[in-house]
């Protein structure tokens, strides 16, 4: 009869480690559900920051996250398989406790312990009821969090091939509005270069009687000394009376280019690379650009718009004539005229 009774306490002692494990299983899966709820929170809140990499995030944490609860719903099974062996060996030491108390006044200090050690398993046992079934709550509240990343996946997706469809959209009008453009670009260069040979024949034919004036590429060139003394800046009565057919011609010009073609009149002053230093023009940068505003006023004074003049001075850095000769200095002493666009 003894061997018998210390055969169970033997049985109890291998129970009590298995229950121990049981408990600290449990206690990892919530600890475990707890990390995933606070991850899915986290990516949850993360997502509206980035359509493209919340959804690349979101996909690879539901991928995560079924992998997770997967593995925790089959140790959530386990868990309960291992509850009813514990209520199992419950039965089984009641029985055994049944069997002491039937045995005599003899057994009465094992019957004892056998009793404390059934209601704390007892106590035990309700307590890892209590953490099972929390436990499935966690589960159950990751399902419903899944659910609502997958909705929120499909919004975002919706939303990316709904930006995709307006950037195709905006791209085909931006290319269209740009074919537009330049079309017709080219055809108001088209006019200007139109309007360009008649105001440079008109010029032509007013100064036809002047060899110090010529036509050079797209620019009309005069010789410095035709309009300005050297070194000033001052027209001379012969450059006024130059001027004056050149502001006549502009103005008939004026009359028939429309108003949609942003036409300008561009006065360059050039000097040529000797040296200069006085009070009022320290440099030929000066002297350059103080000829070409000379032309500019008086081409407005005599009814050309200011708006639709531009002076500008080159000083000596943009010679015809690289020479050093008397002939390429005066060449490259230079008002030119050059009609253009805006």
């Amino acid at each position: 009869m003894a061997r018998g009774r210390s055969r169970r306490s033997g049985e109890y002692g291998e129970f009590w480690p298995a229950y121990v494990d049981v408990l600290s299983t449990l206690l990892l899966v919530v600890t475990l559900l707890m990390s995933i709820f606070m991850i899915a929170q986290y990516f949850s809140a993360e997502e509206a920051t980035g359509k493209d990499s919340a959804l690349k995030r979101l996909t690879r944490q539901i991928s995560e996250l079924t992998s997770m609860l997967s593995l925790e719903k089959g140790k959530s099974q386990s868990a309960a398989d291992e509850l009813a062996a514990l209520q199992a060996s419950l039965s089984a030491l009641k029985a055994d406790n049944q069997k002491l108390t039937g045995a005599g006044l003899g057994a009465d200090e094992r019957a004892e312990a056998a009793e404390g050690k059934i209601a704390g398993l007892s106590a035990d046992l309700e307590s890892q009821k209590n953490i099972s079934s929390e436990a499935l709550s966690k589960v159950d509240l990751l399902n419903q969090q899944l659910i609502a990343l997958r909705r929120q996946i499909a919004a975002l997706n919706d939303a990316l091939d709904a930006a995709d469809k307006k950037g195709d959209e905006s791209d085909k009008t931006i290319k269209d509005l740009g074919a537009r453009l330049n079309a017709a670009l080219a055809i108001q260069v088209q006019e200007l270069k139109r309007y360009r040979s008649d105001f440079f024949g008109r010029l032509s034919e007013l100064l036809k009687d002047r060899k110090d004036i010529r036509v050079v590429g797209d620019r009309f060139v005069f010789e410095s000394e035709v309009l300005f003394p050297s070194g000033s800046a001052t027209l001379t009565p012969e450059g006024m009376s130059a001027m004056d057919k050149i502001a006549e011609a502009i103005v008939e010009l004026q009359r028939s280019i429309p108003n949609d073609i942003d036409w300008a009149l561009q006065i360059n002053g050039h000097t040529d690379s000797r040296p200069i230093s006085k009070a009022q023009f320290p440099s030929n940068w000066e002297l350059s650009t103080a000829r070409a505003a000379a032309v500019v006023k008086y081409l407005i004074v005599r009814g050309v718009p200011a708006d639709r003049l531009v002076a500008a001075g080159y000083g000596e850095f943009q010679p015809v004539d690289g020479g050093t000769s008397e002939e390429a200095m005066q060449k490259n002493r230079r008002i030119e005229l050059k009609l253009t666009s805006r």
